[in-house]
């Protein structure tokens, strides 16, 4: 039997869902989405994503690109994931040579990956010369037979909406999210400063569901939010959550998010995912106080190329 490795094809978008589900289920995605993501993406990120195939099944993934948006130059990205059925063939050596070959032509100096905190796993990336970095956890909560925290009243000045009420200027939205995100806890760190590729890759990416997203506002700006991410059927994930600097230390993240797990779970939505820095303690504090349990850890590794 042999293992080859190839660009993904509009035609594999199921077989890549199928694989990514079995090997990280955490995870929410779905054939639009890796699609999407492909064709939105930055010209500058010079993305691809490559697939395993064996005798023609497809048995592994890698996501590859640079972190375009980043200060710092010459860092990349792969993520690869074969099929847990599928391990022991060389899907995986395969599809990050493949990667860092990539990579290293468009200007790479780094490799950032993640890694899940197996032992053959963790094995896998030291052989490859990858170093551990930082720890991240995955949480599961369950949405249909847990109870989640009631409504909070909201305080004086403070009013919930939902993203779909920015439909027609979403921009308050891009530079709360610009501005969290730059405080964010990362060994690539990001600074989003090109709107309309947000309004691009982001906003309209079909993953983000606009009436499930809650937003905390104060005296009519935008303070604090939490994006939702959903397979359209019974999952839920929070893409990110967060509070503009000048509203912190208030609980209005933890107000947007409890509203928007409501809903989540008033839409129908059974399995709500989120993913914490392990050393983040007031944000896993918060998801415990949700009800979210740890249910998998991944570990950062990196690679300097030449």
């Amino acid at each position: 039997m042999t293992v080859i490795v190839r660009d993904f094809l509009t035609a594999d978008a199921e077989d890549w869902v199928r694989v990514r589900r079995a090997a990280l289920p955490f995870m929410v995605t779905t054939p639009e989405c890796v699609t999407f993501e492909l064709a939105s993406a930055h010209p500058d990120k010079r993305s691809r994503l490559l697939v395993a195939e064996e005798d023609g099944e497809l048995i592994g993934t890698a996501q590859v690109g640079l972190v375009h948006d980043s200060p710092e130059p010459g860092q990349g990205f792969c993520n690869t994931y074969t099929h847990p059925d599928r391990t022991g063939r060389g899907a995986g050596a395969l599809l990050l040579r493949t990667a860092e070959e990539h990579l290293a032509r468009e200007g790479a100096t780094s490799v950032y990956t993640w890694v899940l905190d197996t032992s053959s796993n963790l094995s896998f990336a030291e052989k490859r010369g990858y170093a551990p970095s930082r720890p991240a956890h995955f949480l599961h909560l369950d949405l249909a037979g847990g109870s989640l925290p009631p409504r909070q009243e909201l305080p004086s000045g403070v009013e919930l909406r939902t993203a779909a009420d920015f439909a027609d200027d979403p921009r308050p939205l891009f530079e709360a999210d610009a501005e969290t995100t730059a405080d964010e806890p990362s060994d690539t760190p990001m600074e989003l400063s090109d709107y309309e590729d947000w309004l691009n890759h982001t906003w309209r990416n079909p993953a983000l569901d606009h009436e499930l997203t809650s937003v905390a506002v104060v005296d009519g700006e935008v303070a604090a939010f939490s994006a939702a991410r959903t397979d359209g059927l019974t999952r839920y994930m929070s893409g990110m959550t967060g509070t503009r600097r000048a509203y912190r230390n208030r609980g209005l993240a933890k107000l947007a998010k409890n509203d928007s797990l409501h809903r989540a779970r008033a839409a129908g939505y059974t399995d709500a995912y989120t993913g914490n820095d392990a050393d983040n303690g007031p944000m896993l504090a918060v998801n415990r106080w949700f009800g979210y349990e740890i249910c998998a850890t991944e570990v950062r590794h990196v690679r300097r190329l030449g």
